[in-house]
């Protein structure tokens, strides 16, 4: 059984495909935090802001593979136009997300990206891998789609992963207290480094799920 927090339809806020429809199907579960605020003081990575804790959210609980398949493709518009997109987040996915997941979201007509934070290798089948890398953690996923790093960071410059086997690398700023100072650096660097691209957090702006 897949333990899910919650599953809700919305629009991409960040990255590449950022205002896309999509279905987001987030996983409980991470391997940098427990999830609980009193672990805060433990956790890897400290600036997490996502409850990723339980199974009461939005359709959260616990499904086999075609159940939550089914429920996923349930929550795409049934006149919409073009591929239903589920984005598999967390938390940490691919704790849970393994090929009998994939593979039952293809059955269901769903193209299937992934939100990682690289410590785990990624299974086959998935469409779209994206990977936020965090200070103090070990990469073992070195090829995908997006590389989208959170900025600054100590210890997780991003001259760091440019070596990494991604097609498009973006640089968000950090969410927090200096939100507005951490914009203003990862501008200026984009502009000195054009490698990177500026992924905002479009939801928040937006004050959309």
């Amino acid at each position: 059984m897949y333990k899910v927090k919650e599953i809700y339809y919305t629009l991409q806020g960040e990255g590449f495909h950022t205002g896309r429809p999509a279905v987001f199907c987030r996983f409980t579960g991470c391997n940098l935090w427990s999830g609980r605020e009193e672990d805060r003081h433990k956790a890897i990575c400290q600036f997490c802001d996502t409850d990723f804790w339980g199974t009461d959210g939005e359709n959260g609980g616990k499904y086999t593979a075609q159940e939550l398949a089914r429920k996923v493709k349930a929550l795409w518009p049934e006149q919409g136009q073009g591929s239903p997109y589920v984005v598999c987040t967390g938390g940490e996915p691919l704790l849970q997300l393994d090929e009998t997941l994939i593979e039952a979201f293809h059955i269901e007509g769903l193209e299937v990206a992934v939100e990682t934070n690289g410590t785990i290798e990624a299974p086959k089948g998935l469409d779209w891998i994206c990977m936020s890398p965090k200070a103090g953690t070990e990469i073992v996923l070195t090829k995908g789609d997006e590389l989208k790093l959170v900025f600054p960071q100590l210890n997780a410059e991003p001259e760091r992963y440019e070596h990494l086997d991604f097609e498009y690398f973006f640089l968000q700023p950090m969410d927090s207290e200096s939100r507005e100072q951490n914009t203003k650096l990862t501008l200026q660097y984009c502009l000195k480094n054009p490698k990177w691209s500026l992924s905002l957090q479009t939801h928040k702006i937006l004050d959309i799920p």
